[in-house]
């Protein structure tokens, strides 16, 4: 970061630390015991689409990496959804495949098309939850849609979860950058 960019308030971006997400078993057990929000066993990965070849040899890839059990959609804004499946009580087994999908993503050149992952949770209210890692910002932070469905949000829920996984997981402090993630697969 250069003098000009100090005076005019400019940032360094942080670099992502992928291996942030080895922190998400530890933080599933006390999002467990604290709330009771079990892991569904989904995890998936969102990046800004790529075209023609490079995605095909992209779905390819990931599909060899993880023996196939991985689903390709399209949101309406355009983003690729990458959907892992495990069995619920197996986290450390979603997050090293979600790990190894993005770092062979980065590894390829695809490292600026990262927007996040999540891994999903739900209570015995039915109550979804996600954690969710911002790679451009290095962080993490619950979301919460309100079970009447719409796009609502249970902010209370997702500001108790902020408190319970502060020992757990780096939560970006900056609220605004806790975008919804309506209709995200995994969720």
């Amino acid at each position: 970061m250069g003098f000009l960019d100090a005076i005019l308030g400019r940032s360094k971006p942080v670099r992502p630390d992928l291996d942030q997400l080895f922190a998400l078993p530890s933080a599933a057990v006390t999002l467990q015991a604290a709330a009771g929000f079990l892991p569904t066993g989904l995890g998936s990965v969102c990046f800004a689409s790529v075209e023609g070849g490079a995605f095909s040899r992209i779905q390819d890839e990931a599909r060899a990496l993880l023996d196939g059990s991985v689903e390709f959609t399209q949101d309406a804004y355009g983003y690729t959804w990458l959907l892992v499946r495990h069995a619920p009580e197996d986290v450390a087994g979603l997050v090293n495949d979600l790990h190894a999908v993005n770092t062979s993503l980065e590894e390829a050149g695809f490292g600026p098309q990262l927007l996040c992952s999540l891994i999903g949770f739900r209570d015995e209210r039915q109550r979804s939850l996600a954690l969710v890692y911002l790679y451009k910002r290095g962080t993490f932070y619950p979301f919460a849609p309100r079970p009447e469905g719409g796009e609502k949000r249970d902010n209370p829920l997702e500001l108790q979860v902020r408190a319970m996984l502060g020992d757990d997981l780096t939560v970006e402090k900056d609220l605004s950058r806790w975008f919804p993630v309506w209709g995200a697969p995994g969720l």
